[in-house]
């Protein structure tokens, strides 16, 4: 099945039909596709669809016959996830919900693959940080979180999936990876699905016209991918590495990670080593580095 034919309906853009507010319309594919899809750049379509359970799902379904940069937007997602399988509904057209293919190749080491889910977190910071002029941070390792009203709210997340390898020409046997984000962007108080889940619009972001915020996005993905790539794929020559940290308020934070297997790590969050995983720093002075959990902020203990 294509996303379109998930949607049950055509193309966003075809109609007003499915307006609920005149204050969220929907996105108009075409004219995206001209601005992204450029010569020489890396996104090589960009499709948009009225509905469909989840883009990355959909997207992974086609990876191995699709060209590196193929990009599936949904003006509502029935059925998106996060990581832990959590799920992810929003009201249709009140946020940005795409998956984007990359295949980065026999350049990149596949054991540096998993440094695009932060990738696409430090890009989407960037791009959102400029194109809303609204203040956006990272919780590691991929939740987007921004202020509203003093308090710390998430208000996107990234979930990254390996697909498989395809023919000569798309893809190859190396495969790629489907990179999923999802973004509430004019949430307000009552639609939001739980109390600390924030919107750019809560956040008083100067701007929530969802396509110059996807175009952003986009486009900042593409500059980090470049840099990333070019440098084999290493995070700190390409400065990714550099950059991550930076934008991440996870570090220097009293944390629990909550680890496969039930256990449970409690301590400060020191760093991001070389390899995308949170350095933590126990009561008892030891270092361990967590690669999988869920890691939640605590109070600072003086």
């Amino acid at each position: 099945m294509t996303p379109s034919d998930a949607s049950g309906g055509a193309p966003s853009g075809a109609g007003d039909s499915r307006w609920s507010s005149l204050e969220r319309p929907p996105l108009n594919a075409a004219a995206l596709e001209r601005a992204l899809v450029v010569d020489g750049g890396l996104w090589s379509s960009v499709e948009v669809v009225a509905a469909t359970g989840s883009t990355n799902i959909d997207l992974a379904a086609r990876a191995a016959q699709l060209p590196e940069g193929a990009v599936l937007v949904a003006e509502e997602q029935t059925a998106g996830r996060g990581r832990l399988d959590r799920s992810w509904v929003a009201p249709a057209r009140s946020g940005l919900f795409f998956s984007v293919l990359l295949k980065p190749g026999d350049g990149v080491p596949q054991e540096r693959w998993g440094w695009l889910t932060l990738l696409a977190g430090v890009a989407a910071v960037t791009g959102l940080s400029r194109a809303a002029g609204v203040d956006t941070s990272l919780k590691w390792p991929n939740d987007l979180l921004i202020t509203v009203d003093g308090e710390e709210r998430k208000t996107g997340g990234i979930l990254a999936e390996r697909v498989p390898g395809g023919p000569s020409g798309a893809g190859g046997p190396g495969g790629g990876v489907v990179i999923g984000i999802g973004l509430n962007v004019t949430l307000t108080e009552d639609e939001l699905p739980v109390p600390e889940a924030g919107s750019l619009l809560l956040a008083k972001a100067a701007v929530t016209d969802r396509e110059p915020l996807l175009k952003a996005v986009l486009r900042s993905l593409e500059r980090w991918y470049g840099d990333w790539r070019a440098a084999g794929g290493d995070p700190a020559a390409s400065g990714l590495q550099e950059a991550y940290a930076a934008n991440c308020v996870t570090l220097g934070r009293h944390v629990r990670a909550d680890l496969p297997g039930g256990r449970t790590l409690t301590g400060t969050a020191e760093a991001v080593d070389a390899d995308g995983r949170l350095v933590v720093r126990s009561a008892e002075d030891r270092h361990e580095a967590v690669g999988a959990g869920d890691v939640v902020h605590l109070r600072s203990v003086r």
